[in-house]
């Protein structure tokens, strides 16, 4: 048995062309939908994220704004760069890329963001309303784009016991949220497991969908899957690997070969949830660029 390969690529580019679509209809009404990102330091990661960041939006014919500050900006100034663009009509969406130096506090940045232009879903308002069902929340782009990635493979997810590995407030909460939320992509029957979990190898059998989230390489092996099950990878890990010209490779939190020989569908690393970020992130400014026309 070998695994249906859901593919992330296809399905972002896909999304992407829609949004292509709803933002051209935005502007022949007179609002190009903007976004935001501001960056502090020179972390390599967040550079290459941010720079992707910026070619989907001019792709799709939005406005893009990047900022980017030394690492030795003060809290003062950077909070004063955020109360800029919540005042910058321009400006529909916007974003702090984490991680932040450890001198400036994270919290107390991401609750400055104007909550109606807080499209990574960080911000206590959007994700009290994710919590009661509110479709004007905005939702994290990464768990958006893991339950779009599920409806449009056409994976049931009402009645099925899906299991979420990891409970970090960028992923695994957020994605139990989703998952348990009433519609399309939702009323399943969730358990959200941690570090602390009792028996986490018997619980992750227990899924037909196992979203893996728990930043560990290639930590869930094919005996703690159910044949048949449905497993998210979320993870993206850099491994050592001298075979390789850059001296690693990248993998998931799922050991892929083997677990897709017991899965049912499988998202490889990468190539699979990575992808789906952008697109649903640019799906969340189309959402704000609608709201506050």
């Amino acid at each position: 048995m070998s695994a249906r390969v859901l593919d992330g690529g296809v399905l972002a580019d896909a999304i992407r062309a829609e949004v292509a679509d709803e933002a051209k209809a935005l502007l022949a009404r007179g609002v190009q939908p903007g976004l935001a990102v501001v960056i502090v330091g020179e972390d390599p990661a967040s550079q290459v994220y941010v720079r992707s960041k910026g070619k989907a939006c001019m792709e799709a014919g939005m406005h893009s704004e990047t900022i980017r500050l030394p690492a030795e900006t003060s809290e003062a100034e950077l909070l004063a760069v955020v109360d800029r663009l919540n005042a910058d009509p321009k400006i529909h969406g916007m974003l702090v890329q984490l991680p932040l130096p450890t001198h400036i506090d994270a919290d107390r940045v991401l609750l400055r963001i104007d909550p109606r232009k807080d499209v990574d879903g960080f911000h206590p308002v959007n994700v009290g309303r994710l919590v009661i069902g509110d479709p004007a929340a905005f939702k994290p782009a990464t768990p958006y784009g893991v339950q779009e990635m599920l409806i449009r493979n056409r994976i049931e997810t009402k009645g099925a016991n899906a299991v979420v590995v990891g409970r970090s407030n960028i992923v695994g909460k957020p994605m139990a949220n989703l998952l348990i939320q009433p519609g399309k992509g939702g009323d399943a029957t969730v358990t959200v497991c941690h570090s602390k979990s009792r028996d986490l190898p018997g619980i992750c059998r227990s899924a037909d969908i196992l979203v893996v989230a728990i930043g560990r390489p290639e930590f869930v092996t094919a005996d703690m899957v159910r044949p048949g099950a449905v497993v998210i990878d979320v993870g993206i890990n850099r491994v050592p690997d001298a075979t390789n010209a850059k001296g690693y490779r990248i993998v998931g939190d799922v050991a892929y070969e083997p677990v897709a020989q017991v899965a049912g569908a499988i998202t490889p690393v990468p190539g699979g949830v990575g992808r789906m970020t952008i697109a649903m992130l640019l799906k969340n400014t189309i959402q704000a660029a609608r709201l506050q026309s």
